[in-house]
């Protein structure tokens, strides 16, 4: 009984916050609407969640568009369709692959520091120095994060992109002996202007919730450094969830009906 008490009472708890940062995306939507945004905040939180993950999230990326290649080209060899192998790549980076692991990368790295960092002056009682200095805790730490995760994520996405292309041209020419020419032929012939698109369009949506989860977490942290620490993980974990289950109802929206795909 007490171990079902407690898994309730931690559901309740969560779904609270779960409301919470739903209920601080919409007031960052209504600051941003009146224009409040801290240049200088923003500028040095893009260069966080920009240049400060670019290595993991490339590294990432590049190692996904290698085994990915790996696994379909030697069943595509198999069936004689070895001239695909670099547009069926293309269109799983673009549509999946580079926005969902990019998030993943931001969301274990950035949403978990923007958690810690608000969850520390929370529990500091810096969050309450700024309503007494007449300081908007939303405008001053909340909306900057969020403006630079929605314009930072769709860099990433689109070097993760490029960077992926690269490592299955890589592994199809060396071990497949697939040309270059044909690989990147297949490529241009498969995607379309809409593939990218919608993969920027993720890429925002997707910066937007990691932003918004990590500070909704850090602003509700108590408990001091024990809470701080509850709140880091729960954030990470809530933010993948919530990539996840946005990722699907944005591909189900944007993929309905069947291909235009050209061989």
């Amino acid at each position: 009984m007490t171990n079902q008490t407690s898994t309730r009472r931690g559901f309740a708890v969560w779904f609270e916050r779960l409301l919470a940062a739903i209920l601080l995306g919409g007031q960052v939507f209504f600051h941003l609407l009146k224009s409040r945004i801290h240049r200088r905040n923003t500028l040095e939180q893009m260069s966080v969640v920009g240049p400060e993950s670019l290595t993991i999230a490339l590294v990432t990326a590049g190692f996904v568009g290698m085994v990915f290649t790996i696994q379909v080209a030697r069943e595509f060899i198999h069936f004689g369709a070895a001239s695909t192998v670099g547009g069926v790549l293309s269109l799983a980076l673009t549509r999946e692959l580079a926005p969902v692991l990019t998030a993943v990368v931001v969301a274990g790295r950035v949403g978990s520091a923007f958690a810690a960092e608000i969850g520390t002056m929370r529990v500091t009682e810096q969050i309450d120095a700024l309503y007494m200095l007449k300081t908007d805790p939303i405008d001053y730490l909340v909306v900057p994060r969020v403006l630079a995760c929605c314009m930072m994520l769709p860099v990433l996405n689109l070097l993760s992109l490029m960077t992926g292309m690269v490592g299955g041209l890589l592994i199809a020419d060396s071990l497949y002996d697939i040309s270059p020419v044909v690989f990147l032929k297949s490529a241009r012939n498969f995607l379309e202007l809409w593939d990218l698109l919608t993969s920027m369009i993720k890429s925002i949506v997707f910066g937007g919730l990691i932003a918004v989860i990590g500070c909704s977490w850090g602003l509700t942290t108590t408990g001091g450094a024990k809470g701080v620490g509850q709140s880091t993980t729960t954030a990470v974990v809530t933010a993948l969830l919530a990539v996840f289950v946005v990722n699907f109802f944005l591909s189900w929206f944007m993929f309905q009906g069947t291909g235009t795909a050209s061989l």
